[in-house]
C-alpha cells in the first residue's frame, strides 16, 4: 500500500490529476495551453490501459532503482567483509603455527586453497611441507604433499611477486620435489633455484629481513660456515639453530642435527 502511494505521488498525474491540474500563470497559463493538459490527462485517466501502462513504467523504474541501490550497497559489504574474513584466517593460521598445531593448521588453510590471496597461499605451501615431515605421513602421502606445497608457492608467487614468503617456500618447496626427479631435473631445478635462494648470501639477506623466520635457515648458515671453515660463526648459527622454538616435526629434527653438529664440533676442539 506504501508503495502504490508513493507510485502514485510520483507520477505527473498523480493526485492532482484526480483534482484536475492547476492553471500555469504567466505566458505559458494560456487557456488553449490548459484545456490541452486537461484534454492529455482526460485520456490517461479516461484509458485505463494507458493508465495501468504508465504505473507500471514508474513502478519498474523505481522498483529498478531500489535494486540498484541494495545491490550496490551488498557489494560495498561484500567486498569489506572479505577482506575481513581473510585478515581473520591468517590470524588464525599464524596462531595454530605458533602453537605447533600442524594437522588443524593443514586442515584449516585446506578449505582455501583456491584464494587467489599470496598470504594464504604461501602459508598453505608451508602448511602441507610441514605435514609432510610429520613422522605418522606415509612416503606416498608425504610426496603429494611436497609437490602440493610447490603448487601453492608457485600460485602465491604469481599473485604477489614481491613477497618475500612466497620467493622463500618456492625455492624451498623445488628443492625438496628435486628429490623424486632425479639427478638431471635436481640440477636445472638449481638454476630456478638460484634466481630465489643463493648460499651464504641469501641466507643472510633472508636474516637481515626476517630474523630467525625458518629454523633450516639457521642450519645452513651454520653448516655453510663449516665448509668454509670459519668456526666461530658456524658454532653461532647452529648454535641458534639448536635453540630455535620447535613448531614443526621439521624444526624438532633440525634442533637435533644442530646439536650433534656442535657436539662433533666441540669433540675436534
Amino acid at each position: 500500500m506504501a508503495l502504490s502511494l508513493r507510485l502514485w505521488r510520483s507520477l505527473p498525474l498523480g493526485r492532482s490529476a484526480a483534482l484536475g491540474p492547476r492553471l500555469p500563470t504567466g505566458a505559458a497559463g494560456s487557456r488553449e495551453q490548459c484545456v490541452l493538459w486537461r484534454l492529455r490527462g482526460a485520456e490517461v485517466i479516461g484509458n485505463p490501459g494507458a493508465f495501468k501502462r504508465s504505473l507500471l513504467f514508474s513502478a519498474l523504474s523505481y522498483l529498478g532503482f531500489e535494486a540498484y541501490q541494495v545491490i550496490s550497497q551488498a557489494a560495498v559489504v561484500h567486498a569489506a567483509a572479505k577482506v575481513f574474513r581473510v585478515e581473520e584466517i591468517l590470524e588464525q593460521a599464524d596462531y595454530l603455527y605458533e602453537s605447533g598445531e600442524t594437522e588443524k593448521l593443514y586442515q584449516l588453510l585446506s578449505q582455501y586453497k583456491e584464494s587467489e590471496d599470496a598470504e594464504l597461499l604461501w602459508r598453505l605451501a608451508r602448511a602441507s611441507r610441514d605435514k609432510a615431515q610429520l613422522s605418522g605421513t606415509s612416503e606416498e602421502e608425504k610426496k603429494l604433499l611436497l609437490y602440493e606445497a610447490l603448487e601453492y608457492a608457485k600460485r602465491a608467487l604469481e599473485k604477489n611477486e614481491s613477497s618475500f614468503a612466497a620467493h622463500k617456500w618456492y625455492a624451498i618447496c623445488i628443492s625438496d620435489v628435486g628429490d623424486y626427479e632425479g639427478i638431471r631435473a635436481k640440477i636445472a631445478n638449481a638454476y630456478v633455484i638460484k634466481e630465489h635462494f643463493e648460499a651464504l648470501g641469501y641466507f643472510h639477506r633472508a636474516e637481515q629481513v626476517d630474523p630467525n623466520f625458518y629454523s633450516k635457515n639457521l642450519l645452513l648458515l651454520g653448516k655453510t660456515y663449516l665448509k668454509l671453515h670459519n668456526k666461530k660463526l658456524a658454532a653461532f648459527w647452529l648454535t641458534k639453530a639448536k635453540d630455535y622454538p620447535a613448531h614443526t616435526e621439521e624444526d624438532k629434527q633440525i634442533q637435533t642435527e644442530a646439536a650433534q653438529l656442535l657436539t662433533g664440533f666441540s669433540d675436534k676442539n
